[in-house]
């Protein structure tokens, strides 16, 4: 397998998020150019996005909604695998059982890379770190090391055949800059990202100044990448599990 913390384009790819639109904000550009290079990416979102939204209007049946718009913004960059477990927005901890739904996702996609939220605070802009997005990445971090390639963790999905597997990569995005490590270029792409964050309509009292925001951080993004002006990024912390570099059991 060629060396996909170079950013090569994976076979497949699970990306998990707390909310519905949080992979779009993260990481959109990027999978979008996986899809297109032909790779298979599937969603796992965890919560039911219930909390978000400006409106009391949008209220009653939100949850369905918003899983509506993930669906749609999926769609926007080249993904129709989604799935929710349907946790509640706002309350979301790395549980056994939050676990064991993202090791199945883990089992049955078998990715090259799992694509999460960061598990560690950001300061430089606090958004980032709502408490679903940090229990994400720490659920995540749990499940694919060591319970995803375990056949004794979670005995009963051995047992149905949802066997054990080994995740070469894990992909962080929402963390803190200080720790990002891969600077995707995805000039070109802006406005197919802006799509899909588009398609999360009861999530946007000021579509302006979202849209010039994300933009900004795109360039910034390029820039701390050493990627030069006009150019835009997508920004990760990459961590190999199990790679040429990595030793089973260490």
């Amino acid at each position: 397998m060629a060396d996909l913390g170079e950013a090569l384009a994976p076979a497949r790819v699970l990306a998990v998020a707390a909310h519905p639109d949080d992979i779009d904000f993260g990481a959109s550009a990027t999978i979008a150019g996986w899809t297109a290079a032909g790779a298979s990416v599937s969603y796992c979102i965890l919560t039911d996005g219930d909390a978000g939204g400006f409106s009391d209007e949008d209220r009653p049946g939100l949850a369905a909604l918003r899983r509506e718009e993930q669906r749609a913004a999926a769609a926007r960059v080249g993904v129709t695998d989604v799935t929710f477990l349907g946790e509640t927005d706002g309350h979301l901890e790395p549980t056994d059982a939050v676990i064991r739904g993202i090791v199945r996702r883990m089992r049955e996609v078998r990715p090259d890379i799992v694509l999460a939220m960061h598990p560690e605070r950001s300061w430089d802009m606090i958004q980032k770190s709502h408490p679903d997005h940090l229990a994400c990445g720490e659920a995540v971090t749990r499940a694919v090391y060591p319970a995803v390639e375990n056949p004794y963790a979670y005995p009963e999905l051995e047992a149905a055949g949802i066997t054990s597997f080994k995740v070469p990569w894990l992909w962080f995005y929402a963390g803190p800059a200080h720790l990002e490590n891969r600077f995707i270029d995805v000039t070109g792409a802006e406005d197919l990202k802006i799509a899909a964050i588009m398609a999360h309509e009861s999530q946007h009292p000021d579509v302006d100044r979202m849209q010039s925001r994300v933009r900004a951080i795109l360039q910034d993004n390029a820039r701390r990448g050493g990627l030069g002006e006009g150019r835009s990024a997508e920004a990760f912390h990459v961590v190999g599990i199990n790679t040429d570099q990595t030793i089973a059991g260490f």
